[in-house]
């Protein structure tokens, strides 16, 4: 079967025109603009103007709807002229979108810019639609999605409006996860980037946003001795061992999806969120040894509901109080405190930032063994049965 011929393709606010199908009469629906969203932003596409036999007549039919002279049935009319009148159809389509885009950016400028939803269905499109670069995964459409909604309050606000203040503002008052936030900014910071050398918006602020403080590091509950030697007593547990992974580890939750775990040399390599905290070395501590690999580490690779879902069950049943995953980070740096790891090696673990400590910063460098030293200082807890 041949294929079907490719047409020119339109701008995103001249309309469309839908093929349905062989063996109709009229296989080309024509739709004006949309202008209802649905819940999660995008277009909802309108009623048909009308049902054409060819994609030329279609498009003949929304250049005169824009020009103000379409009246239901005049595709009947313009049918046979539209393919008379044109030698090169696919030329004159190019130059009428040309000139259509032109106008209509002009347009927009005179009256008002884009807003912050036009600029997101326009992205949304360019990254997820039929012509995109590459097919994504639907876990990756549910994220954009999910953090579009999320900053609802930005949705009819001119982009160019938009000052960092305000952006850092809705950022820093969302109640959300960390994890949430970070999307949030990065929906931001990618819709910025395709924004700008489209002149949909003057000037890249979305570079600036910060990941908001009190989602940082200085937060956070971490298991009492007590706690740990319970879920000791349960290592047999994906769920125990999954905890433990990260209570003697240090690495953020969402880091285990992609960290290598290097089983001849014993130790952990990756990191997320920050320069110093990426592709960093943690030893594996000999107590968690023979839980990695294993349906622990099988668990972090799950998605952070799905964690967040079991470690809740695993604690409630096990008679802990709730704590996040976050928690087990700072149960990793309390460990390290309360067995004089040495302070520098706890950050490098960590992959805190080492600030205007050059010495540290610049000319610290330690091996795997050296960590490996450090993190076996840490003991196992309590008079749990080992």
């Amino acid at each position: 079967m041949p294929k079907r011929k490719k047409y020119p393709r339109l701008h995103n606010s001249f309309g469309s025109i839908r093929y349905l199908g062989r063996n109709r009469a009229n296989p080309y629906a024509v739709h004006p603009p949309a202008t209802e969203r649905d819940q999660s932003g995008r277009y909802l596409r309108p009623t048909a103007l009308c049902y054409v036999p060819d994609w030329y007549t279609g498009f003949a039919v929304l250049t005169a709807y824009h020009a103000g002279t379409y009246r239901p049935g005049m595709e009947f009319e313009i049918q046979q002229e539209v393919v008379q009148s044109m030698t090169d159809l696919d030329a004159f389509c190019r130059r009428v979108i040309s000139d259509y885009s032109s106008v209509a950016q002009v347009d927009s400028r005179a009256d008002h810019g884009p807003t912050f939803a036009d600029v997101y269905q326009q992205y949304y499109d360019w990254k997820y639609g039929e012509s995109a670069a590459k097919k994504l995964s639907q876990s990756s459409v549910r994220c954009t999605t999910a953090a579009f909604k999320r900053l609802s309050v930005l949705h009819d606000r001119e982009m160019t409006s938009i000052t960092l203040d305000e952006l850092q503002a809705v950022v820093n008052s969302d109640q959300g996860s960390q994890a949430s936030i970070e999307l949030m900014i990065t929906l931001i910071k990618q819709m910025y980037r395709y924004a700008i050398p489209r002149h949909l918006c003057a000037e890249d602020v979305g570079r600036y946003i910060q990941l908001p403080a009190m989602q940082g590091d200085e937060h956070g509950v971490p298991f009492s001795d007590e706690e740990l030697c319970t879920i000791w007593q349960r290592r047999s547990d994906a769920t125990a061992q999954a905890l433990l992974i990260m209570c003697y580890s240090g690495f953020r939750v969402s880091a285990y999806k992609t960290i290598e775990v290097n089983l001849d040399e014993m130790y952990f390599r990756g990191g997320v969120k920050t320069k110093s905290s990426k592709d960093r070395i943690v030893p594996i501590h000999s107590g968690i040894a023979d839980m990695v690999p294993g349906p622990g580490l099988d668990l972090l690779r799950m998605s952070q509901s799905a964690i967040r879902n079991r470690m809740d069950a695993f604690l409630e049943q096990a008679g802990i109080e709730r704590h996040t995953p976050h928690d087990c980070r700072h149960t990793f740096s309390r460990l390290c405190e309360k067995y004089e790891v040495r302070e520098a090696d706890r950050k490098r673990m960590l992959g805190h930032s080492f600030g205007q400590d050059i010495t540290n910063s610049i000319y610290g460098h330690r091996t795997a063994e050296e960590l490996r030293a450090e993190i076996e200082k840490i003991k196992f807890v309590g008079n749990c049965d080992h």
